[in-house]
């Protein structure tokens, strides 16, 4: 049978039953490992976009905030759900941390680090925070970080400011660099001998902007800096190895693009870090460089640490690059028919390697809350509105069950808006 029959018959047969990937062989596979255009092919993402259970009120193009499960992955939640609740306090007092390492180890291998340096949080805020407020702070010591970088973050920072004396210096990162060299300089700037940790977004959130993170972690290490990397949209979305970024510590959300249950996340620590920060929890004491040192939790869901693993088994059969090649496509689809259309403006660069699936778009004269309000209730669009910083717009974020029938409509919508 050919690949676009083959695709076909799969779109079309059992439409609404989910896809067992977890139980079942990997259908995936009888696609050709040659095929450079399936990031275009709508059979193939039909069937994927058949795995999940969509509202249809509306298209949701909100999906940066959480990533709604699949229903294989939702099917093993619910599985790991009923085997803790049936085992009791035999599973918590027995296997349960035996588990939860093996599941750090299995985010090791796909996000490309040693296990001996992640743990298992519940969400970037928790991760990255422990570092800011556990950091072995002086009085007189500076940080630096961006206006655009994560709310949370910035306030853990100001509460460090306020109990320590840190002084926190800020730049604004421009929506459309020249280069990478623009970037990596407007944080050089901002470093004077005082700074001891840089904080910065591998991808900003309100943007979808991807910063050359190797590129500043060698110019912040060159002067002494130890940087902080918020990598909340990284994981699952497009493909990257942490130890070849050279950052000292990383955060995660996994229920973003990796699509885990909600309260899923990891945080990376260098070797050298590991024993100088102080947990978030007080932990009983460990040998030195045991990162486990950082992860007290008390009792907590352990059913969503299990399927994390259901989460990457699903992740792998679409393929890591295949879905990174879709969610870039998807991303180019609508934003390249509006980049020079009068009364729009899109708040991401235009380079695509500086992009993935994140995207904002405003209306010119428009606030974006408004914005936000008339494609939900004039067109059945759900997304999120961002008005701070330079950045002035809806944030746009398609994902793999999204069809270019539902862009074309908004697409549409933007045109037809900006009058």
């Amino acid at each position: 049978m050919k690949k676009r029959e083959f695709l076909r018959s799969l779109a079309l047969a059992g439409t609404g039953l989910p896809l067992l990937s977890l139980d079942l062989p990997n259908w995936t596979a009888e696609i050709p490992a040659n095929d450079k255009l399936l990031y275009a092919d709508e059979d193939f993402w039909a069937k994927i976009r058949s795995d999940y259970k969509l509202k249809p009120d509306y298209i949701n193009l909100e999906s940066g905030y959480y990533n709604i499960i699949p229903q294989p992955t939702l099917k093993k939640l619910q599985e790991h759900i009923e085997m803790v609740n049936y085992e009791g306090s035999y599973y918590m007092r027995t296997v349960q941390w035996e588990n939860k390492a093996r599941m750090a180890s299995k985010l090791a291998e796909v996000t490309g680090c040693n296990s001996k340096n992640l743990v298992i949080t519940r969400n970037t805020t928790e991760s990255l925070d422990m570092i800011i407020k556990g950091f072995p702070w002086r009085e007189g010591d500076e940080a630096v970080f961006a206006l655009q970088d994560y709310g949370a973050m910035k306030d853990m920072f100001a509460q460090v400011s306020k109990r320590y004396s840190v002084k926190l210096n800020t730049v604004s990162v421009p929506n459309h660099p020249k280069s990478d060299e623009d970037i990596v300089g407007l944080y050089e700037k901002a470093i004077t001998e005082k700074t001891r940790l840089l904080m910065i977004c591998h991808m900003i959130n309100i943007t979808g902007h991807i910063l050359p993170v190797k590129k500043i972690c060698d110019m912040a290490h060159s002067k002494g800096v130890q940087v902080m990397v918020d990598g909340a949209h990284c994981v699952g979305h497009f493909e990257y190895k942490l130890d070849e970024l050279g950052c000292d510590f990383y955060g995660s959300s996994l229920h973003k693009w990796l699509a885990c249950p909600l309260g899923t996340g990891l945080l990376y620590v260098g070797d050298q870090h590991i024993d100088q920060i102080w947990p978030l929890l007080a932990e009983s004491p460990r040998e030195a460089g045991d990162i486990g040192r950082l992860n007290h939790t008390g009792t907590h869901p352990v059913y969503h640490d299990l399927s994390i693993e259901n989460a990457i088994d699903y992740h792998n059969m679409i393929g890591g690059k295949r879905k990174e090649e879709r969610l870039r496509y998807l991303q180019r689809y609508w934003s390249d028919q509006v980049r020079d259309h009068p009364g729009i403006i899109v708040n991401t660069p235009d380079d695509p390697a500086r992009s993935c699936a994140i995207a904002n778009v405003g209306i010119d004269k428009m606030k974006p809350g408004e914005m936000k309000k008339r494609l939900l209730a004039d067109h059945n669009i759900w997304t999120v509105a961002i008005d701070y910083a330079n950045v002035h717009g809806c944030r746009i974020t398609p994902n793999v069950f999204t069809s270019t029938a539902e862009l074309d409509h908004f697409v549409s919508a933007l045109k037809e808006m900006a009058g």
